[in-house]
């Protein structure tokens, strides 16, 4: 496939607004919640993509002719797109102009706070600039690279959701997108692999992104895990098999959907995430399920942490213990001076550190002498 920029130099052409679609398909959209309404995609591009700067700068500013909409002709056997053009980059300038010219809609997505413009503005927003490509596959590598790798970065899902229409819809290979939009391949997996887990654990298994208790979908928390062999022994799968759609056996969907619960919670439920950040809980909770008996303590209610304590064993346990309680006290006398103020309490506290430092030390001499 030729790259984009050897295609064609730009051409610009200007569509009436009531021509253009909003790209139900986006997958900065579909990080939100999948394709729905015009009306509809508008509230969710308000809601959640800071639309209003956008809205605020054309109407102060107008539309600027060198920034046009890259747009594909609807699918004309679907009589709501017969003859008109989906916008596949420009969504939110889009939005913003059909805000901008409608008060009703304004209205609708409680855009209010928008400024009323005036009708010669509005008339200059009736025909915007465009691009016209013939097809999504046309526009792949350069989305990749401006969107995955590049200028305007998306988040991780939505990267993730991208490369996965990429590979699926025009059979391009993962390493093969990696190497066109100039990211590393085990990054392009990495993401790929999340993605389709996702995917499995929503279509077989009770577990809803809508459900998490975060208002933010962490979606590096399950990419993260996915690459990490404990978990996918958990799962019962293998780095190479992860690639393929629904790769977890059916008879360890279950720990799928256990998974997901531990690394985002079930407002139904009303149990929040164990995974609280991704470090150093996600490192806790790889090693809580690759040992029988601190995975049982974790799923009979124990905390994660206290799962973490069983799993490193009562020598490990010792041996991290005594570092830190160095590391603590070495920190209280380099500001013993500075930090200490002569009370009693504290001092009655360091004498039964001492005493307790003192029957540790007796213990282990006894040992140690066998």
């Amino acid at each position: 496939m030729p790259r984009l920029q050897e295609q064609r130099e730009l051409e610009i052409q200007f569509f009436d607004v009531d021509r253009l679609l909003l790209d139900g398909q986006n997958p900065r959209l579909s990080a939100i919640g999948g394709a729905r309404s015009q009306d509809k995609l508008v509230r969710m591009l308000w809601d959640e993509m800071a639309v209003s700067e956008v809205a605020l700068s054309i109407a102060a500013n107008g539309y600027f002719k060198e920034e046009p909409l890259f747009v594909v002709p609807g699918d004309a056997k679907k009589p709501e797109q017969k003859g008109k053009f989906i916008v596949v980059e420009g969504n939110r300038r889009l939005a913003a102009v059909k805000l901008l010219r409608d008060p009703d809609l304004r209205q609708a997505v409680k855009a209010t706070d928008l400024p009323q413009i005036s009708a010669k503005q509005r008339k200059a927003l009736d025909e915007l600039p465009v691009s016209v490509y013939p097809d999504k596959k046309s526009l792949w590598e350069f989305f990749g690279f401006r969107h995955v790798n590049g200028p305007m970065e998306w988040d991780s899902f939505s990267k993730a959701a991208y490369v996965a229409q990429v590979k699926r819809e025009y059979g391009i290979p993962l390493d093969e997108i990696a190497k066109r939009i100039g990211d590393q391949h085990s990054t392009v997996v990495r993401i790929y692999r999340g993605y389709v887990l996702l995917e499995q654990a929503e279509k077989t298994t009770d577990f809803k992104r809508e459900d998490r208790v975060a208002n933010r979908f962490h979606f590096s928390h399950l990419y993260t895990a996915a690459d990490q062999k404990e978990f996918q022994d958990f799962l019962g799968i293998d780095a190479q098999r992860f690639l393929k759609d629904d790769p977890v056996p059916k008879s360890h969907l279950p720990e799928l959907e256990e998974l997901m619960v531990w690394l985002f919670g079930s407002k139904a439920d009303k149990r929040p995430p164990v995974v609280e950040t991704q470090n150093p809980y996600l490192n806790y909770l790889r090693r809580v399920i690759g040992h029988k008996q601190a995975l049982y303590a974790l799923r009979s209610g124990i905390s994660l942490q206290r799962a973490y304590a069983i799993s490193l064993g009562d020598d490990r346990r010792f041996q991290e213990a005594l570092v830190k309680a160095k590391d603590s006290l070495q920190e209280a006398k380099a500001t013993v001076t500075t930090g200490y103020k002569g009370e009693k309490e504290m001092l009655k506290v360091m004498e039964g550190i001492l005493d307790l430092a003192n029957s540790i030390s007796e213990e282990m001499r006894k040992k140690a002498r066998g």
